[in-house]
C-alpha cells in the first residue's frame, strides 16, 4: 500500500449553528491546518497515488479565505469539514482538521 500526506494551511471564517448559547455562533476566523491522508495498492500512471497539487487544488481551492457557511452546504463543524474532505478525492481515507493550537478534529473512512 502507497501512501500520501498533505498539510494545506487555509485561512477562512465560519459561525455554527448549535442548539446551545455559544460565542462561536457569530461569524469568526481561523487559519485552519488541514491534514489529507491518501492511499493506494497501485500508483497512477504517473508514479502517483494522487498528484498533491490536485489535493490543494479540491480543497485549499474552494475553502481558502471563504466564509465556510456560504460554499459548504453543512454546518461547518471541523468535523463535517473533515469528513467532506474525504469525500472529495477518491484516494482519501482520513483527514484532520485543526481550528486552533489544541482543538483538532478528524474523520476517517471505516
Amino acid at each position: 500500500m502507497y501512501y500520501i500526506e498533505k498539510k494545506l494551511e487555509i485561512s477562512a471564517s465560519h459561525r455554527l449553528v448549535v442548539d446551545y448559547e455559544s460565542k462561536c455562533s457569530q461569524l469568526h476566523g481561523h487559519n485552519w491546518v488541514i491534514t489529507i491522508y491518501c492511499r493506494a495498492r497501485e500508483l497512477n500512471q504517473n508514479g502517483m497515488v494522487v498528484d498533491f497539487t490536485e489535493v490543494k487544488r479540491k480543497i485549499k481551492g474552494v475553502l481558502d479565505h471563504q466564509n465556510l457557511n456560504d460554499v459548504l452546504p453543512f454546518n461547518p463543524t471541523a468535523e463535517n469539514i473533515a469528513r467532506w474532505c474525504v469525500e472529495q478525492i477518491p484516494q482519501c481515507y482520513k483527514a484532520t482538521v485543526q481550528e486552533s493550537e489544541g482543538n483538532i478534529a478528524g474523520y476517517e473512512e471505516d
